[in-house]
């Protein structure tokens, strides 16, 4: 028969066993290794061309902006979805749903339609006013 510290031992390696085999999660529910070693926040930074956009639903994105997006993109839809949903983004003043239209707004083709992140669905939310 084995003694409850064996028991208690055994299920304490198992948690710790699945918590690191489970997705890291931020804040929001985003993997927060999406993106490969970068993570999503250092990735943000390549969306500095992209502010304005992202702060007015009307404002056409710029050519460098939409470049930068389709880059991100072409790495996967979970590292895009936790770069338009990053601290980083957010810090800026940037919200989740106005972020998360810019590849819409920006036509890309390929982009992940219809992909869950976090909160939002890409690329069909409709921003409020």
């Amino acid at each position: 028969m084995r003694s409850v510290s064996s028991v208690s031992v055994v299920a304490l390696v198992l948690a710790v066993a699945v918590l690191l085999a489970a997705p890291r999660l931020g804040a929001d529910g985003v993997d927060a290794g999406a993106c490969g070693k970068t993570p999503p926040d250092q990735v943000a930074l390549k969306l500095a061309p992209c502010v304005s956009a992202a702060k007015d639903p009307k404002a056409t994105p710029s050519a460098r902006c939409c470049a930068a997006v389709k880059e991100i993109g072409e790495k996967s839809a979970e590292c895009l979805c936790a770069v338009l949903l990053s601290k980083t983004v957010r810090d800026i003043g940037v919200k989740p749903e106005m972020a998360i239209t810019i590849p819409k707004r920006c036509n890309i083709a390929d982009r992940p339609i219809g992909y869950k992140c976090g909160d939002f669905t890409l690329p069909s939310l409709q921003v409020q006013n």
